[in-house]
């Protein structure tokens, strides 16, 4: 294993769950159906600033030195995506919550934990992104569209990041242990996205 083949061997084992997440009825779960910009903007500015205080705690509690500076790097990223975001609202008031997602990640408790769900979230946060993209386009609304295209870029870069920290990392054992964190993290946000479509008597198989 090294820092090309993890992501690939998350995303073969977690396809079906990535393909749902990235579906149009992403948007339908973010905002609990309300579907126009505003709800949109909102649930996109909650994700970002429950990702930076997840990393900003990860920073803090890492006993790597350089782990947590790749994690601060992160808080930095997430606060500015925050910003530029809300930056886009009438206002900054917008419910909090810590998502099941983020609950599993606040749980990871070494740097090889941290890092594998690091790569988790990344490859979540690029399909759900895409669908926020792809509204903005919908709405004739390209600016906006462009903006998220550029956080999702960010976002997507998490991935490499977080696998280059494994493969400096890992020692035998580890990465076996890094598939199954990264994999559960998956999981547990494809399995929030479809008790919230289900409670809304929508059907998360449909791949839209």
């Amino acid at each position: 294993m090294d820092a090309a083949a993890f992501p690939e061997e998350i995303e073969a084992r977690t396809a079906t769950e990535l393909d749902r997440l990235g579906s149009q009825q992403a948007v339908v779960a973010l905002t609990d159906a309300d579907l126009d910009a505003e709800s949109v903007l909102r649930a996109a500015a909650r994700s970002e600033r429950t990702a930076a205080e997840t990393f900003a705690a990860w920073a803090e509690a890492e006993t790597d030195e350089a782990a947590s500076r790749t994690f601060a790097e992160l808080v930095d990223r997430e606060r500015d995506h925050y910003d530029r975001v809300v930056a886009e609202l009438e206002d900054a008031e917008h419910a909090d919550g810590l998502d099941p997602m983020h609950e599993r990640l606040r749980d990871l408790e070494t740097t090889v934990e941290r890092a594998a769900g690091l790569v988790g979230r990344s490859l979540v946060g690029d399909r759900t992104q895409l669908q926020v993209v792809n509204f903005f386009v919908n709405e004739a609304d390209e600016r906006r569209a462009d903006l998220f295209r550029e956080l999702r870029a960010d976002t997507k870069a998490g991935v490499e990041t977080g696998a280059d920290l494994l493969a400096a990392r890992c020692e035998e054992g580890d990465w076996d242990r890094a598939l199954a964190v990264a994999e559960s993290v998956v999981e547990v946000a494809y399995d929030d996205y479809a008790e919230t479509l289900t409670g809304m008597g929508l059907d998360p198989k449909p791949l839209c």
